[in-house]
């Protein structure tokens, strides 16, 4: 057994139904990063970062993940197209089919934790088919000192077997790819899948349960980042509209670029050590901070590479999804631990492909909450098959693809936070302007740096009439003037140049935000209700 991350210390998966297997424990990043390369699951880029291709699958597939139905989860779990239901009896012999495939093979195990803040810490043992899985783990879980695994108790495990295929008729699965959560035995089954992203998900989908339901917190898909006097600042938003982005700022301390917590003592915490960032177009002078990120150390997801090792971020020949996973120390500018207090400012971001939501403007609570439960952004053409103009696109509390409570659930929660800390709500349009895809631009970057920026800085005057204009249809606030950003593009309809045709548009996606609501309404009150767009289409 190779064993260099803890000489003291060897492990035996036989308590896991998994025998006569070599147990690769606690190897270091460099040493999983040579195993890829020698075993040719990998090559190294001209950047020092390995480069993988995860097979089959270049995302998540959101409808080969379940939930074992059981004592716990009955009652609780919010069923349906997001959450499926899956058979404990099921179960627990597709498990045991696992394990006997994983039986006498080179696995790769790593102990490790997610949440920052110690009151909240869930220890984690993972055990990967193949070594850059077990390297991502490395990367995106928080790693304990050396000293504290000798006595490191896991609560949860994932197991993770990529080159096993469920037979979807006798396992009860969908079809040969799966992601498991099972909260009565603890654990997450993951196979016939290499998206790397179905692991660091899962443990999210599960502490998107236990924090509410257990511990009192709010779970977050967002990004956040601390400012100089500690302000804390929040950024929730679907793939491709900036959260990563815009909250690696050089100016502003990282906590975390995608999953966190809102504890009951108002603090916020990182569930996790490391950054998943999309790379598609990715350039030193728009993001120098995530560009040299990668390096030794990083692992680099279905792009393509020059015969020198280049990468050609432009690309996308292999998936639109190109990703790179780093341990968040590879960013010079972060907050250690990776906690923050005094949340002050929520940013909702949405790549709106109208073009018709205004790029920045001030919400209510009451639009807050109906914005955060809509989670819109904007889907468009070639992102999907069968996609050819932009598509309205929502995903309940901007992830529900990981949220096994009702969406009003974590509304509600949030609600109440943004009333106790007294936080702003901004919603940040980081789509199109002009026109909608197409015909008009995306929002240039620097643009909504200046706006972000304008915020944090409370440069952007009171809520009332003099400082803010009330959009006639979504009814929300936007600033009549920014620093840094030219006056007319803060009015979404003054950049079209055709009024009527501007009007049709954002009445056509206000009628998308109202049957998108249709399904929420019952388990809400009047006043969110009320959040949302109140003007109909003529």
């Amino acid at each position: 057994m190779e064993n260099s991350g803890s000489p003291t210390k060897s492990i035996s998966l036989e308590h896991y139904g998994i025998k006569h297997a070599n147990v690769n424990y606690q190897l270091s990043p460099e040493r999983l990063h040579d195993i890829a390369i020698e075993t040719g699951q990998g090559v190294e880029a001209s950047s020092g970062a390995l480069a993988v291709n995860t097979g089959e699958f270049t995302g998540r597939s959101p409808k080969d993940r379940f939930i074992v139905k059981d004592d716990i989860t009955e009652d609780k779990i919010w069923w349906g197209d997001v959450n499926i239901p899956f058979d404990s009896k099921k179960f627990d012999k597709l498990y045991n089919k696992v394990t006997d495939y994983l039986g006498g093979k080179s696995l790769f195990v790593r102990d490790c934790y997610a949440c920052a803040d110690d009151h909240y810490r869930l220890n984690i043992r993972v055990i990967n088919e193949y070594p850059w899985s077990n390297q991502f783990v490395y990367n995106m879980f928080l790693r304990p000192k050396e000293e504290e695994l000798d006595h490191f108790s896991p609560e949860w495990t994932v197991i993770n077997a990529p080159g096993f295929m469920a037979d979807a008729q006798e396992d009860g699965t969908r079809q040969h790819n799966f992601a498991i959560l099972n909260f009565s035995r603890k654990l997450a089954l993951i196979g016939g899948t290499g998206y790397t992203g179905e692991i660091k998900k899962g443990i999210f989908s599960a502490l998107n349960f236990i924090l509410p339901v257990f511990k009192e917190t709010l779970p977050m898909h967002c990004s956040a980042n601390v400012g100089k006097e500690g302000d804390t600042a929040i950024f929730f938003g679907l793939s491709g509209t900036g959260k990563t982005t815009l909250s690696t700022d050089a100016n502003r301390s990282l906590i975390g670029d995608d999953e966190h917590g809102w504890t009951k003592e108002n603090t916020i915490f990182n569930f996790e050590g490391g950054c998943y960032a999309k790379v598609i177009n990715l350039s030193r002078a728009n993001e120098p901070e995530i560009y040299d990120a990668i390096k030794k150390g990083a692992i680099l997801e279905n792009v393509v590479l020059d015969k020198e090792g280049h990468v050609d971020f432009g690309n996308t020949s292999i998936t639109q999804n190109t990703r790179v996973s780093y341990p968040i120390y590879h960013i010079e500018n972060i907050q250690m631990p990776s906690i923050g207090k005094n949340p002050k400012n929520i940013f909702f971001l949405t790549a709106d492909a109208f073009g018709v939501i205004p790029p920045i403007s001030k919400l209510t609570p009451s639009q807050a909450a109906y914005h955060f439960i809509s989670g819109y952004t904007a889907k468009v053409a070639g992102t999907e098959a069968g996609v050819v103009e932009p598509q309205p696109s929502f995903s309940a509390c901007f992830g529900a693809p990981f949220m096994p409570l009702h969406p009003a659930k974590y509304a509600e929660m949030l609600s109440n936070k943004m009333i106790e800390a007294g936080v702003n709500v901004w919603l940040v349009n980081t789509g199109w302007t002009g026109g909608p895809y197409g015909i008009g631009k995306r929002m240039e970057l620097k643009y909504t740096r200046a706006m972000i920026n304008a915020v944090l800085n409370e440069d952007l005057g009171l809520y009332n009439y003099d400082d803010y204009h009330i959009h006639s249809v979504f009814g929300v606030a936007q600033p009549r003037s920014c620093p840094g950003v030219p006056t007319s593009v803060l009015s979404p309809r003054a950049t079209w140049n055709d009024d009527d045709a501007y009007y049709r548009t954002a009445f056509k996606l206000t009628n998308a935000f109202r049957e998108n609501f249709k399904k929420f309404e019952a388990h809400c009150s009047e006043e969110i209700r009320r959040g949302g767009p109140q003007r109909y289409a003529f």
